[in-house]
């Protein structure tokens, strides 16, 4: 886990026979979506900032980029939308670009320091 909080919060709880999202399969998607300049996916680079679960049917996330004048900023929400829509339970998907606080290398996890050789 990186410094960022990425805990996956779920809002507006409703009590249905729906199923609700799982938030294992949100983190699996979301490892789906890989920087193409960086052999390691966006949630072990840290550049996802935060996850809400909104009436267990909307999902929610802020993320950022490695830089802000980051070659696919314009398509990477997209596939981020893509990766999350797929999640069994997942109706609507919004995914907000942000850049405070800005990325750093502080916010990836081991596995990603590993991978890189930055450690």
């Amino acid at each position: 886990m990186n410094k960022i909080d990425t805990e996956i919060i779920k809002k507006n709880e409703i009590n249905t026979n729906e199923s609700l999202i799982n938030s294992d399969d949100l983190v699996k998607a979301l490892k789906t979506v890989f920087d193409p300049e960086i052999p390691v996916d966006i949630y072990e680079l840290g550049l996802i900032y935060n996850v809400d679960i909104i009436e267990n049917k909307i999902v929610e996330i802020k993320m950022t980029l490695t830089a802000p004048g980051c070659p696919v900023a314009e398509e990477m929400p997209g596939w981020v939308e893509s990766a999350i829509k797929k999640v069994n339970g997942v109706e609507k998907v919004n995914v907000e670009m942000v850049f405070d606080p800005p990325w750093d290398m502080s916010l990836m996890s081991e596995e990603a320091r590993l991978t890189l050789n930055m450690y």
